[in-house]
């Protein structure tokens, strides 16, 4: 069984590279970028010693999903344009509420319990 996974994985990657090597690239940024907002929130969680999700977190999540948004409109497949889309509304919803809370000048106050 392993070894028919492997081969379904092998031949979909070379597939997938030979047939369109521009969107295969993109594809793959998008994952990179999309992954890497899970490395920079445990780095900054381990620095502070506590779970955090830096700003920044939102930023690449809006870049990597608008990335593999536009893949999956590319490869027109429907499942994914419904879950990158709506990932992207939600990342914009945060960032939007970020800013408007700086606009503010607002303060989040923690309560001891929280931590």
């Amino acid at each position: 069984m392993l070894d028919s996974i492997i081969e379904f994985v092998k031949e979909t990657i070379t597939e997938q590279i030979v047939g369109d090597p521009l969107w295969a690239i993109v594809a793959i940024t998008g994952q990179l970028v999309f992954a890497s907002r899970f490395i920079l929130q445990w780095i900054v969680s381990e620095y502070k010693g506590r779970s955090h999700v830096p700003r920044a977190f939102w930023y690449i999540s809006l870049v990597g999903s608008l990335i593999l948004l536009s893949y999956s409109v590319h490869i027109r497949n429907l499942i994914f344009m419904l879950g990158f889309s709506l990932n992207t509304f939600i990342y914009l919803r945060n960032i939007h509420l970020i800013y408007k809370c700086d606009k503010k000048g607002a303060v989040a106050v923690v309560r001891k319990d929280e931590i």
